[in-house]
């Protein structure tokens, strides 16, 4: 058998180390693809590996289908992560590392639209960092496809509007008041 991982035991000692190291908690197929670090490990193992955990309170699913550790699977994952191979430890940390970058800017970049009684759309973008809120946008639009192509351009580069919106508001001139 390929890989390193060989037992339902060693499987469980790596979805345990999986959802230590996760930022927050995620669906089955982030914690499957997570898993897929060592070729040892088969589907249908895992999906039973998983629900066992889940079923002795190592961890918890939630109702949105969100996979999380608990005290409990914490202090078991302590234990016994130094029996997870070298190797494999490895390639987790270096996907772990790629999926928490996308879970911390998922959760620091918000897009969504709102349909307002009168046929119009709201698009609230919503820009986050470690410190706080940086910006939080609501802009009043026409059409759903308009909503739409906005959510979804912010989502791609919300750092170059929050640019362009500085450069705009630090670059002009406050026009006089005629008296």
């Amino acid at each position: 058998m390929p890989g390193f991982i060989h037992d339902k035991l060693e499987i469980k000692f790596l979805i345990l180390y999986i959802t230590a190291r996760v930022i927050e908690p995620i669906p089955f197929d982030t914690v499957w693809d997570l898993a897929m670090c060592d070729e040892g490990v088969d589907y249908f193992d895992f999906a039973e590996c998983l629900s066992d955990l889940v079923r002795t309170e190592h961890l918890t699913l939630s109702a949105d289908g969100l996979y999380a550790i608990t005290d409990k699977g914490l202090r078991n994952s302590r234990i016994c992560e130094s029996s997870l191979p070298y190797s494999v430890r490895l390639r987790c940390d270096k996907n772990l590392a790629a999926c928490n970058r996308h879970l911390r800017r998922k959760s620091q970049v918000k897009a969504s639209t709102e349909k307002r009684p009168n046929g119009t759309y709201t698009v609230r973008l919503e820009l986050s960092d470690d410190m706080g809120s940086v910006m939080d946008l609501r802009l009043a639009i026409p059409r759903e496809d308009m909503a739409a192509m906005l959510t979804e351009r912010f989502q791609k580069s919300p750092e170059r509007l929050y640019g362009e919106i500085m450069r705009a508001l630090m670059s002009s001139e406050p026009e006089d008041e005629a008296p």
